[in-house]
């Protein structure tokens, strides 16, 4: 079945009272990378319930987290884009290298 992409929802809930958190979604990423925790980690993370478009996840609610924004100085910024100008160059030498043909 094929979802808009507004009805392919992710949902998290806890309470004050319980140690467990629940995770309900229809995004097909957010459910493989569900999918591979609930693999590597079966005693953490279970998958409770399922159907054909949906998936519900439970997992400690300690795993839950909200983070600040990232703050980047305009220095930097400045050298990721030095970083990334010479990782692009050094990549785009390369691919011509292979393009390379010999005629003899």
């Amino acid at each position: 079945m094929n979802l808009t992409r507004y009805e392919q929802e992710t949902i998290v809930n806890y309470n004050a009272g319980e140690q467990t958190a629940t995770l309900y979604t229809r995004d097909k990423a957010v459910m493989r990378k569900l999918d591979a925790l609930v693999a590597d980690f079966p005693g953490t993370y279970s998958l409770t319930n399922q159907d054909e478009v949906s998936r519900i996840y439970s997992f400690p609610k300690s795993y839950v987290s909200y983070r600040k924004p990232r703050a980047v100085s305009a220095e930097q910024r400045e050298r990721a884009r030095v970083r990334m100008t010479q990782i692009n160059s050094t990549d785009n030498s390369r691919k011509k290298e292979k393009n390379t043909y010999h005629v003899e």
